[in-house]
This record gives C-alpha cells, structure tokens and sequence, in this order.
C-alpha cells in the first residue's frame, strides 16, 4: 500500500506534465472492462443520472462515502474518476492511489464530455463497435 506521503511525492512537474493520472472519457469507454466512478453527491446523481450501460459499467459512491465503501471499487479494472467539475475526482484519485489503487485515473471533461459521447449518432457507432468487437 501506498501512504498519502508517497503518492504526494510521487506527483512531479513530469507526472503532471505527462497527464498519466488523467483519462478522456472517450479512451475510457474504449476499455473493455472499465468502470465509471461517479463521486457526485446523492443529490446531485438524482438531478442527472448517468445510466451508460452500452459503454461502461458505473458505480456510484459518493466522495464521502469511498472510505467505507473501498471494497465495492475493483482494483482489477481501470476505473475512471467522475464528478461534476474535476475537484473531488482528483481527491478520491489521490485516496485511491494512496490505498493501491494503481490503475485509476480522473476523467477529463465531466458532464460536456460524456454527454457528447451519447448524442445519438456517436452512441449507434459505439454500440455496433462493441456488438463487431472492434
């Protein structure tokens, strides 16, 4: 397990520079496997749901909510960090890392971003690339 300490020491000008703990939702969604982690508040998922089944599996655990609830997150899959506008993405990133987590990253783009991946037209060639395999 890593501490906080070490993940924090970890986060250099060339790990930022390198955008490897971030990933565009488009990659994520190409994973097979993967897994959405929405860190929304309650409220805020009942407002706007996110029900993406022919791209990814979601698992909703709010932000205050991932310490109790750290066994229900895989540590066998990419799990891609959600929330509305990146802060609390990028906490539960660095609490995550610092439990283990090693293939997690912060999705970019929130809302706008996953909501362009489902406009009908991208959605229909999303769906018949998974259904051909490609």
């Amino acid at each position: 397990m890593n501490g906080i300490e070490e993940v924090l020491r970890s986060m250099t000008f060339e790990f930022f520079g390198s955008s490897g703990h971030k990933i565009p939702v488009e990659k994520l969604f190409e994973t097979e496997g993967a897994v959405l982690l929405d860190v929304r508040a309650h409220e805020e998922v009942k407002s706007v749901q996110l029900r993406l089944e022919h791209h990814v599996d979601v698992l909703h655990i709010p932000t205050d909510e991932v310490p109790d609830r750290l066994d229900e997150i895989p540590r066998d899959r990419l799990v891609g960090v959600f929330c509305s506008a990146g802060t609390r993405s990028a906490i539960v990133y660095a609490y995550l890392r610092s439990k283990g987590y090693d293939n997690v990253r912060v999705v970019l783009g929130g809302y706008e971003a996953v909501a362009a991946l489902v406009l009908p037209g991208k959605l229909l060639k999303h769906i018949r690339a998974r259904r051909s395999g490609k």
